[in-house]
């Protein structure tokens, strides 16, 4: 895995993202607690499966607020710090990471 752009402190995700980025993956942990307890009490497995699939696109979700986010923030001030090629570099490794595991 890439390692991560050093944050500089006056460079990070916005409050309100971070925040709602907090509340989506509790929402994920939740849901995902629901799909253990179906399994534990036999659901069916169309039904199992709707829901991994719901909490894999929430997740996907997540993810693309972060990415849209990290650009908007991270990224463009290191590019107008002048550190954009290593910037960039490090965010291409992200991608690859993010788009094996779609």
């Amino acid at each position: 895995m890439p390692k991560a752009l050093p944050v500089l402190k006056d460079i990070y995700l916005d409050p309100e993202v971070e925040q709602e980025l907090q509340d989506r993956l509790s929402r994920l942990q939740g849901h995902v607690g629901g799909i253990k307890r179906m399994l534990a009490e036999h659901a069916s497995c169309e039904d199992l499966l709707v829901q991994l699939s719901a909490v894999r696109s929430a997740l996907n979700q997540a993810t693309a607020r972060l990415l849209e986010n990290h650009l908007e923030t991270c990224v463009a001030d290191c590019v107008r710090a002048g550190k954009g090629e290593k910037a960039l570099r490090e965010l291409k490794g992200a991608l690859t990471q993010v788009v094996k595991n779609l």
